[in-house]
C-alpha cells in the first residue's frame, strides 16, 4: 500500500502530466494555422525584398516593393534591375494582371496560365493567388511533431476542400510550437509525390515580430533550380485602401 506522502506525490505527478497533455492538444490545427498566418501577414503590410532566381546555368535578381491587404489584394512593384523597373503584378481576389512598362500594356493572366511561372521564378501565378487562402481552402489536421532548426514544430497536414479548385493533393506545414513561426511547407501532388518545398530561415525581429527573413522555394523535379526570397523591410498593419489595388494605380505606383 502507498503511504500518504508517496500517494500525494503520485497524484501531483498525474495532475502535472494531465496539464501538459491538455495544453499540448488544446489547440486545433486550424487555430495553429490561423495564429501562424496572423503572425506572418497581419491585416495589411508593406514589404521590401529581393527575389533571386537560380537555374543550373544562370541567376537573376529582382528588387521589389509589395503592398498587401489580406486576404484578397496584393500589388508588387519591381525596383530593379533597370530593364525590369516599373513592372507591376496586381492580384485582386482570384485574378492577376501584369503591367509591362516596356510595351505600355496591361495583361490579364487567363485561367489557362495560372500554373505557369511568375516572373520566371519557381512560384506560379496560382501560388500568388492562393498564398492568402491557406486557412480557409484546406481542412487541417495535426499529424505529429518534428524538429526544424532546433524549433519543435507542429506537423500539420492540410487537404484541399473539394470546392477550392487547388492543384495540390495535400500540403504539410511545420509551425513552431509557442512562437507559431512557419518554418517549412511541403507540397504534394494528387499521387502523393512530394513536388516542392518552401523553407524559411534566418529568424529576425521585423516590425516587432519574429519571422523568417530568408525563404527558399525548391522544386524537387528540377535539379539545381530554386528561388530565394529575402526580406529587407516589413511594416505591418499599414494604412492602405482597396482603391490602391487598381489597374489604374499599376501605372502610377513607385
Amino acid at each position: 500500500m502507498l503511504n500518504q506522502g508517496h500517494g500525494a506525490k503520485v497524484k501531483k505527478l498525474i495532475l502535472t502530466l494531465s496539464i501538459v497533455i491538455s495544453s499540448t492538444y488544446s489547440q486545433t490545427a486550424l487555430e495553429i494555422v490561423k495564429k501562424s498566418e496572423d503572425l506572418h501577414y497581419a491585416k495589411s503590410s508593406y514589404l521590401e525584398m529581393t527575389m533571386t532566381i537560380i537555374k543550373p546555368t544562370w541567376q537573376r535578381k529582382f528588387g521589389m516593393k509589395v503592398w498587401a491587404l489580406e486576404p484578397d489584394y496584393v500589388l508588387v512593384y519591381v525596383t530593379e534591375p533597370a530593364r525590369d523597373k516599373g513592372t507591376v503584378t496586381l492580384k485582386r481576389k482570384n485574378e492577376i494582371w501584369n503591367w509591362l512598362p516596356t510595351v505600355q500594356k496591361t495583361i490579364k493572366i487567363p485561367p489557362s496560365m495560372m500554373n505557369q511561372s511568375w516572373m520566371g521564378s519557381d512560384f506560379t501565378n496560382d501560388d500568388l493567388v492562393r498564398s492568402s487562402s491557406y486557412v480557409n481552402d484546406y481542412e487541417h489536421k495535426i499529424v505529429g511533431e518534428e524538429k526544424i532548426d532546433n524549433f519543435l514544430c507542429y506537423k500539420i497536414e492540410s487537404i484541399p476542400k473539394p470546392e477550392a479548385g487547388i492543384v495540390w493533393g495535400k500540403v504539410i506545414s511545420y509551425i513552431a510550437k509557442g512562437s507559431y513561426i512557419h518554418l517549412k511547407t511541403e507540397f504534394y501532388d494528387e499521387e502523393n509525390n512530394l513536388v516542392k518545398i518552401f523553407v524559411g530561415s534566418q529568424i529576425k525581429e521585423m516590425d516587432g515580430r519574429l519571422i523568417p527573413a530568408h525563404w527558399e522555394m525548391i522544386p524537387l523535379d528540377k535539379e539545381g533550380n530554386k528561388t530565394i526570397i529575402e526580406y529587407q523591410k516589413i511594416k505591418f498593419n499599414i494604412e492602405v485602401d482597396k482603391s490602391f489595388f487598381s489597374q489604374q494605380n499599376m501605372t502610377r505606383v513607385k
